[in-house]
């Protein structure tokens, strides 16, 4: 598939992205994660760097927290829920890390 180019704003601060046809709405939408993140950080004055670290910190941080959260037995989640709930967060992660290395320059697919 060809690629496709748009732009994310990060607190205040505009970012061009590539990603795959049909990726487009899925990367706005982390997009507005990453932004809402950084602005609850109170990084809007930080440097880009340290703006995008506090924001993957914090969302690093809630991905954690539903990992745990899938590991504790709970009577109402069977084993199947939880196996899928801990995939979801891999994948979650894996996508994370990939538009983070996209934007530091080190991979042309988000």
């Amino acid at each position: 598939m060809a690629d496709s180019n748009l732009m994310l704003e990060i607190a205040g601060r505009r970012f061009a992205v590539s990603c795959r046809k049909g990726e487009e709405a899925h990367i706005t939408t982390l997009g507005r994660m990453i932004d809402g993140k950084a602005r609850a950080a109170g990084a809007v004055e930080m440097s880009e760097p340290r703006m995008l670290l506090f924001a993957a910190l914090m969302l690093a941080d809630e991905l954690d927290a539903m990992r745990h959260a899938a590991d504790r037995p709970r009577p109402a989640m069977d084993d199947k829920m939880r196996d899928m709930i801990t995939n979801r967060v891999d994948s979650l992660t894996q996508r994370i890390e990939n538009i983070a290395r996209h934007l530091e320059g080190g991979d042309h697919h988000a």
